[in-house]
Formats: C-alpha cells, structure tokens, sequence
C-alpha cells in the first residue's frame, strides 16, 4: 500500500491537478477542487462526462445502460443530492418495482428510495460538468484518450494522448479509470498502486437494449406502469423500461436488460449481437405467460462493460501515492453511484487539507 493515503500533502494556489475520468468519482473530485480554486484539467475518452452514468441515444429512443437508479444513505450525498433536486435534474424513480422468480411476479420493496437523471441519467453528469467549468481555470477535455504519463521533474506531471499531444503540468494526477487501466498508466511511477490495483479483480457486465413499436402487455395481476424488474434467472438480473423515467414518456417501449455478472464473466467475448439476443430471451422466459409474445422489434443491441464493478471493493475510499498521484473511484469505496462521489469527495478533501 502506498505510504499515505489518508494524509496527501495539500495543494498550493501554485499546484494544478489532472483527473484521468469524468465519471461520479472524477466529476465529484473536480467539483470540490474547483469550487477551492484549484487549476483542474479533466480528460476522458468519451465524448461526454458519465462513465458508466452516461445515456445512450438511439433514433427512437434514449436508454440507460450502466446505472439505472440510484440509492443515497450518507449525509453529505443527500445534501448533495438536495441540490441535484433543485436543479431539477435528478428526480425519484422507480416508484413500481417487480421481482420475477418460478413462483411469478411479486411486488418489490426494499425500502430504499432510488433517483435517476432527468430526462436521461447522464443529464446529472452534464449538470456536473456545466458546474466545474463555471469556474475560473478549470477544463474538460472530451475524446481525448491518456495512454501514458510523464515525469519531467519530481512533482511536475505531463499525460499524453492516444493523438501524441502533450497536457501539463501537473502536480497531482488523478485515476479514477477501472484498476486494470490505471495500472498501464502508473506501473512505471507508482509500483504500490499499481500492485493495488492488481489486487482488484474486475467483474465485467452485459447491458442489452430492445426498442419496441408497441407497449408491452402488462402480465395477469402486474401493474400497467411497472418500471423495474429484479430477475432471478441465471442470465438476467435487472430490466429498466427506460420510458417510465421522468422526461422520457414521449419515447416509445424501451428496455435495459442488464446482466447478470456470472453470465457476463463467462460470455464476456460473445458478438454484442448475440449477447442481446440472449438477454431478450431471458427477459421472455421470465414473464409469467408462457409462450408470451413481444411487440413488434424497432431495435435491439448491447454494450460489453469489461469493468463493471471490483469483485471486492476497498474500503478506504481512494489511494494516494508520494509521488503525486492518486486512485479513487467505486473499486476503491463500493459499487454504489453514492460511493463513487464519496470516494472522488474524499479525496478532494485531503487534496485541499480539510478532514473528511
């Protein structure tokens, strides 16, 4: 383990930080950084802030294919979250929640209120984002890949891109990319981390997307407007009707058929095609007619999460290497949307000198 991590020496009006990542975790530390009036570079590979909180566009629809919703239990995200509210984007959903096993359809509670992005999940990322750059000497820089990091002299930092540009410098770099990518960046620079990191084993997960012309037909004794179904099949752990979410019932009958992570290890390889297929059968096998039949398909597709989730995330939050760099992110803190802005919060926190 690195030789601090709780305790990284505070930043200086002089000191400028890279954030490798503007997923929850990235944003989240930009956020607060920004808001002390540190110099803040963000980069990510995506066109757009969200990691796996991004949405997915599609002619006829938009679908959610990372997070679905999400839980708040810690006291400084709810008042986080309060402010998300405000800003009107972010708002509670699902509110009609199923269970699938053999014995049928099952109302499902678990007492936890879950949120979700207004009118997509990746609109709180943009609201993040559009927050950050309010502020003086920050930027964002999109479709801008980091493929290796720099030293020129103890405490100076430069990243370079996938195009051979140069960004820096830096006196602090942050990864919050998943363990086996910050471990390419940093191996050379920071071999305590980086053997971290290789102590994160990564779980991927397959996400399917089936767009319909037609509403569904609600199953004997099920709600109408049922939004959510937690699946007990070996294939199939949770199906979104994306068009049940606030912003969103213009769109036609949308779901997210998010697997299970056993089935995704083994088939991680399959064609998306096929991985989809297999996700839309299931969905099919857990609804309580036998033989049911679907609408007529307008589109049906997958996205592959290689790294969907640390088997066992660390507990401390984030980790901080003497040599100026840092991890943080849901492998370092747990796998929850509220875990990764707790990890990147902490971390700017010790990076800024106040108590977490």
């Amino acid at each position: 383990m690195p030789e601090s991590i709780s305790a990284p020496p505070a930043l200086t009006s002089r000191d400028a930080v890279a954030i490798i990542g503007a997923g929850m975790a990235g944003l989240a530390c930009a956020h607060l950084l920004a808001q002390h009036g540190v110099t803040v570079s963000l980069f990510d590979k995506a066109r757009g802030p969200g990691g796996r909180m991004s949405s997915k566009g599609r002619p006829a629809a938009t679908l959610d294919l990372g997070a679905q919703a999400f839980t708040v239990r810690n006291a400084d995200f709810a008042q986080q979250l309060a402010q998300w509210q405000d800003a009107g984007c972010v708002a509670p959903w699902p509110t009609c929640t199923y269970q699938a096993s053999a014995s049928g359809w099952q109302t499902h509670d678990d007492g936890q209120l879950r949120y979700t992005g207004v009118p997509r999940m990746s609109a709180l990322t943009r609201y993040l984002i559009d927050a950050i750059a309010l502020h003086a000497h920050t930027s964002f820089h999109s479709e801008t890949r980091i493929v290796a990091l720099q030293r020129v002299t103890a405490g100076e930092w430069h990243l370079k891109d996938a195009a051979g540009n140069h960004h820096g410098p830096f006196s602090r770099v942050v990864i919050t990319a998943p363990p086996p990518q910050a471990s390419e960046l940093i191996g050379q620079w920071a071999p305590e981390l980086s053997a971290a990191c290789d102590a994160r084993p990564q779980r991927g997960c397959w996400a399917a997307w089936a767009i319909f012309a037609a509403p569904l037909p609600a199953p004997s004794g099920v709600a109408e407007h049922w939004q959510s179904l937690h699946a007990q099949h070996p294939k199939l752990r949770l199906v979104s009707r994306n068009h049940t979410k606030p912003g969103r019932d213009e769109q036609p009958e949308s779901l997210s058929l998010i697997a299970q992570l056993d089935w995704s290890d083994v088939h991680i390889e399959l064609p998306p095609e096929e991985a989809a297929q297999h996700l839309l059968e299931a969905f099919l096998e857990c609804l309580p007619v036998p033989g049911a039949s679907l609408p007529r398909l307008i589109e049906l597709g997958a996205h592959r999460w290689r790294y969907a989730q640390a088997e066992e995330p660390e507990a401390q939050g984030y980790l901080y290497s003497q040599q100026g760099i840092a991890l943080c992110g849901d492998s370092w803190k747990g796998s929850r949307v509220e875990d990764a802005w707790l990890s990147g919060n902490a971390l700017a926190r010790a990076l800024i000198g106040r108590s977490v």
